[in-house]
């Protein structure tokens, strides 16, 4: 049963808003993390897991790790198929419909197959948009997809539309890890009004402001991952 997805639409509809702290398996260290998991905010209501290019390996021991340590569902963000593990309780099933590389669009997904026939995850196909913000972020830069400018709001809005169109449960709007500039609220807001399936933001957000503002405009879902991984969200 998909009872991941089925909390996030929920939570949608009632205008609940959550919040998950994304972790990077590459930058993971049991010693490192103990403390910081143990003290995440009362807000947080997912573990997201997942880098542009981790391993498997990488990803079983983070995944093992965080389930000893807390009982929010673990879900994979993964940046390609080796970065699943059966560990997690579900996946992002990300097709990076921003960009027109086959590889992130549908290859990796027909790789991904012998791994999650038995995997035990819950699957949710999500629609990844990746917009400018501000550098070069990974998924770009590893994707070899180009994101696209926050002010082509017609374009980001008509593929997000066209991703719930072609099935997919959630639309994750994303600036990059580390983002200079987060996703806007004008951007937000636009994609929101005509969407009718939960709406994931993450990428540069630093602060509880930034993630009022996110929420405000319309987001269902955000993710912080730098600012947590430092220290640095106030």
């Amino acid at each position: 049963m998909p009872k991941i997805l089925d909390a996030i639409i929920k939570a949608s509809k009632i205008n609940k808003k959550l919040l998950a702290v994304l972790i990077d398996p590459e930058k993971f260290a049991a010693e490192n993390y103990s403390y910081f998991i143990e003290k995440l905010p009362e807000a947080v209501t997912h573990i997201f897991v997942g880098g542009s290019t981790a391993t498997t390996a990488q990803s079983e021991v983070c995944v093992d790790f965080i389930k000893t340590k807390t009982n929010l569902p673990v879900i994979l963000f993964p940046g390609d198929k080796e970065q699943i593990t059966e560990k997690a309780d579900g996946i992002l099933l990300l097709s990076l419909i921003s960009g027109r590389n086959p590889e992130y669009l549908i290859e990796q997904h027909i790789k991904a197959v012998p791994k999650l026939l038995n995997a035990g995850l819950e699957i949710i196909p999500t629609g990844y948009l990746l917009l400018d913000g501000g550098n070069q972020s990974a998924v770009a830069r590893v994707s070899k997809t180009k994101p696209i400018q926050q002010d082509e709001i017609e374009l980001i809005k008509n593929t997000a539309l066209a991703g719930e169109m072609l099935g997919k449960q959630l639309v994750y709007l994303e600036a990059g890890s580390g983002a200079l500039i987060p996703v806007s609220e004008k951007v937000i807001a636009e994609v929101k009004r005509d969407l009718n399936i939960p709406l994931i933001v993450g990428g540069g957000i630093r602060n509880a402001t930034q993630l009022k503002k996110a929420y405000r405009a319309g987001a269902d879902l955000v993710v912080i991952g730098t600012a947590f991984e430092n220290g640095e969200f106030k």
